[in-house]
């Protein structure tokens, strides 16, 4: 066996042996030596760390038992201080002597520190390790002010996780624009704005001179004479690759390791990969084109080398929040290039798309990032941008601009996690081969959403349409969501007792980890919110699920299902007549009958939604919706010669009596003529069965993958109370239970029992149907709304330059 030895437990070196264990977990010996005395973690979460949104344990990518599980030797909190070539052997400073048949050098980078006065002093800082970053919080506690040198990438992070730790800070900029390499000057202007408000104090356009201090740091002092006061001072004015152990063996070294398409160095024994590596003139400081040299260099290593490196084109996010932007690619334009410009100055999105010979060559979004992942995959790709429209941003003609809905229709080799590199492809196998179902499964195995965090909201969105109804949105943590500790009863009752009137408000409130929320919260607290004010709050669309944006559910290949509602699976000639027409008229692929006794339009294009609704001129059939699906019957006693009630009547008063009214999951009801229970209503959410002498009611049964049988709630003798029992029934499941749980674990959270003391009780029963009614006059038909709201135009300003 092979010994491997890596010098180096970074992420970049990790990340190659975790794919070269993928192809190969048996022919290398592997050793890693570490200089820090901690296992692999993730350096762009030290951001987050500083920011209080995370712990440092939590950003372990690799505990130890990863190591001893893969048979890897890890030496911790040791230097290697010398490579001997001819030995092929690595020496440390505690006198390890180390030998390696092959050798990668992962030494990343450090911090690069201003060679001016005073920089050595305590409390000058640069931000690259764990180190780094618990002395700053230590300092925090204590100290009032913080001068952070530097506009860029980092520096800006440093700085509004030093102000969530309770300090001044100042940001201390040479240029007269932010994120110079990343950001135009209208997103800059726009950015320092935002960091403005959230309490960032900016010197742009200063030179440091001086540092000023004893034997701590207690100001800085500018070109131009000015001073400023201050604690602690964060360099973040670029890194420098570590490159000196691969300098004195007599490897070539620019700025970088040069390194080969394959990442050999000149010795073709040792391989340098990350941040310390330099591939065709360019040393990258970022995860994902680190993370494509570790493949390449996990197929050298196993003998499978196919094109190499080719080298990558960078693209950027910020993890401050408010701050939302992406950056790929160009910048700025040139006598080669044009740009589209899209700007809403109301909402505070700016939109710069750079474009040469029908191709997208640069990418500057700012407000609204959303469209950053399917637009730099367009640039990496070189898309002929011809058959787009530009004031959608390249949206096909004719498609709404929403990146859930086109989750179904992306590429299978389309980047999700750009921090890691990850594509759609892989994230669908791993969740259908290995059993996924929530984001946390996903970021352990594909380690997609394991950075930033930003391609979170699209991981969820992938196992949502992967999962279909398996997805449970809800639960998985103790809290309502990795956003709070809080349950979800102890958050509704805040917002009674506070009376908060919106999502944000509660997050921001209830402390909320994450200020823009995660797919779990957003839309459980956009239910909670029109549960508990159901006349005053206003449903937030974009906070829900794609289905319900879309009125429709989107299928495998993103086009969508149209069911019109049927009451009781009734339809009338002039109806089927309209569905037929409609079906030719749009070329649906498939007509179908659906286990709601109710008919389906099946491949439905996304652009053609609006027409098919207007031309059915049929009621919604809410199949996509959290809400009542439809209520299943038999003929019963209008042909029935076993039928003792009138079932169809019946379900049909109960179908448009309690459509469309937002429930914490889907509801199926059904109503049976007699005990025979054609309808199978034994393991719906409510179900009747129709008896001699009145209505049998059952509560909390369950078809799907756990068949639950429903519990017996009480006989009722009229129609009437059959309605009021599950008009109150809905609602104390509407006002109790927890946003994606179906009424079968609800009733056995809450239990039989105590269900029944409140339907029973009159009182109680009456407040219930009160509440259900008062919610229900604030619905409306949905498709009909929708064709309303389609025209009205959202105004930006579309300037081509």
């Amino acid at each position: 066996m092979k010994k491997l030895v890596m010098i180096g437990n970074g992420m970049a070196g990790v990340r190659s042996l975790e794919e070269l264990l993928k192809r190969d977990n048996s022919s290398y010996d592997i050793t890693i030596i570490g200089e820090e005395p901690h296992p692999n973690y993730n350096r762009i979460m030290l951001s987050n760390v500083l920011q209080g949104k995370t712990e440092l344990d939590d950003i372990i990518i690799n505990e130890w038992e990863w190591y001893k599980e893969n048979n890897i030797k890890l030496i911790t909190g040791e230097k290697v201080t010398g490579i001997d070539r001819d030995r092929k052997a690595v020496s440390t400073d505690k006198g390890s002597d180390i030998s390696y048949d092959d050798l990668i050098i992962a030494t990343g980078s450090s911090a690069f520190i201003l060679p001016i006065p005073g920089s050595d002093l305590d409390g000058v800082i640069g931000f690259r390790t764990i180190e780094d970053t618990e002395k700053m919080i230590t300092i925090a506690e204590t100290k009032k002010k913080a001068v952070v040198i530097g506009g860029g990438l980092l520096g800006l992070e440093a700085a509004r996780g030093l102000i969530d730790r309770g300090m001044e800070v100042y940001v201390v900029h040479l240029l007269p624009t932010l994120m110079e390499q990343q950001l135009d000057a209208p997103a800059a202007r726009m950015l320092k704005k935002d960091l403005e408000k959230q309490g960032m104090i900016f010197k742009m356009e200063k030179q440091t001179a001086e540092i000023v201090g004893e034997t701590v740091v207690e100001g800085v002092r500018f070109n131009d004479g000015e001073e400023l006061a201050c604690d602690l001072v964060v360099m973040a004015v670029g890194i420098r690759p570590n490159v000196a152990l691969a300098k004195d063996c007599g490897l070539e070294v620019n700025r970088g390791i040069v390194v080969d398409d394959y990442m050999r160095t000149a010795d073709p024994s040792i391989y340098a990969v990350g941040e310390c590596a330099e591939h065709r003139g360019v040393a990258y400081g970022l995860v994902a084109p680190l993370y494509e040299q570790g493949q390449v260099l996990a197929d050298t290593l196993t003998g499978k080398e196919g094109p190499g490196y080719e080298g990558s084109i960078l693209s950027t996010q910020l993890k401050v929040a408010g701050c939302d932007l992406f950056s790929g690619g160009k910048i700025n334009e040139d006598d080669e290039t044009e740009a589209i410009v899209v700007q809403d100055a109301v909402a505070g999105v700016y939109k710069k798309i750079l474009v040469e010979d029908n191709k997208i060559t640069g990418i500057v979004l700012y407000g609204d990032a959303s469209d950053g992942n399917r637009l730099f995959s367009m640039l990496k790709k070189g898309t002929d941008i011809s058959e787009y429209t530009t004031a959608a941003v390249f949206q096909k003609a004719g498609e709404a601009e929403d990146e859930a809905t086109l989750l179904a229709e992306m590429p299978a080799d389309e980047t999700v996690c750009g921090c890691n590199g990850v594509t759609k492809g892989t994230i669908v196998q791993s969740i259908l081969e290995e059993d996924l179902t929530t984001f946390d499964d996903v970021k352990k195995c594909t380690k997609a959403g394991g950075s930033c965090g930003k391609c979170r909201p699209m991981v969820e969105g992938i196992l949502s349409l992967t999962l279909g109804d398996n997805f449970d949105a809800a639960a998985q943590t103790n809290g309502m969501c990795e956003c709070t500790d809080k349950s979800r009863d102890e958050v509704v009752a805040e917002i009674k007792e506070k009376g908060l009137q919106s999502p944000m408000e509660v997050r921001y409130v209830l402390g909320f980890k994450h200020p823009e929320g995660c797919s779990k919260c957003r839309p459980a607290l956009n239910y909670y919110m029109r549960m508990i004010r159901p006349t005053d709050y206003e449903d937030d669309k974009s906070s829900r699920f794609v289905n319900e944006r879309m009125e429709g559910n989107i299928q495998k290949d993103g086009t969508f299902s149209v069911i019109p509602r049927m009451y009781g699976g009734t339809t009338t000639a002039d109806e089927l007549i309209r569905m037929g027409k409609v079906a030719k008229k749009y070329d649906v692929p498939l007509v179908k009958i659906t286990g709601a006794s109710r008919i389906g339009l099946y491949g439905v294009k996304k652009e053609d939604l609006p027409h098919v609704w207007e031309d059915l001129d049929m009621r919604s059939g809410y199949a996509y919706s959290k809400s009542l699906r439809n209520v299943k019957s038999c003929v019963g006693s209008l042909f029935c010669r076993f039928g003792t009630q009138d079932s169809l009547g019946l379900g049909i008063k109960l179908e448009k009596e309690l459509e469309m009214v937002d429930t914490p999951h889907k509801m199926k009801m059904g109503v049976t003529g007699c005990p025979r229970n054609c309808a199978e209503v034994l393991t719906k959410d409510f179900g009747v069965v129709c008896v001699e002498n009145g209505y049998q009611l059952y509560i909390g049964g369950n078809g799907g993958t756990e068949v639950r049988e429903c519990d017996y709630l009480k006989i009722v003798a009229t129609e009437e109370e059959v309605i009021m029992y599950a008009k109150a029934y809905m609602q104390y499941y509407r006002e109790t239970g927890i946003y994606g749980e179906r009424t079968a674990p609800w009733v056995e959270r809450l239990g039989i029992d105590t269900i029944k003391t409140v339907l029973m009780d009159n009182e109680q029963r009456d407040y219930y149907v009160d509440r259900f009614t008062l919610a229900r006059d604030t619905y409306h038909e949905a498709w009909s709304a929708m064709l309303k709201k389609n025209d009205e135009k959202k105004l930006y300003d579309v300037i081509k330059i």
